[in-house]
């Protein structure tokens, strides 16, 4: 969504939320930096299974299409993980907290249409 935080600092933010959270770090994933591309994001969901949840680095980090973004929810509800994310130290594990996270969503996506008001 226009915005770059560099790997590095990301995985300092995870590590660190998954301390304080008593979660298992195991290994960082990274993503192609290529606009719209989850491949390697979809190819960790591929092993949930063998993994008991996924640590984001943002709620943001989803892909932008909201179908997507359904999917994901539901490969992690079905198989009962965790989908957690470090900044907003939020967590995706119940159909409630996918929710608030898509009213997330939602604003971000409609902020760039608001009017803006001059002082």
């Amino acid at each position: 969504m226009g915005e770059r935080v560099p790997q590095h600092i990301q995985n300092l933010v995870i590590r660190d939320y998954c301390e304080r959270n008593h979660l298992q770090f195991l290994l960082s994933a990274t993503e192609y930096a290529m606009p719209g591309c989850h491949l390697i994001f979809e190819q960790v969901l591929d092993e949930l299974a063998e993994i008991s949840g996924l640590v984001a680095y943002s709620v943001f980090q989803l892909p932008e299409d909201g179908a997507h973004r359904k999917v994901v929810y539901e490969q992690i509800l079905n198989q009962q993980k965790g989908l957690y994310f470090a900044v907003e130290g939020l967590r995706a594990s119940t159909q409630q907290e996918c929710e608030r996270i898509e009213t997330l969503w939602r604003i971000r996506l409609t902020l760039p249409h608001c009017a803006e008001i001059s002082a």
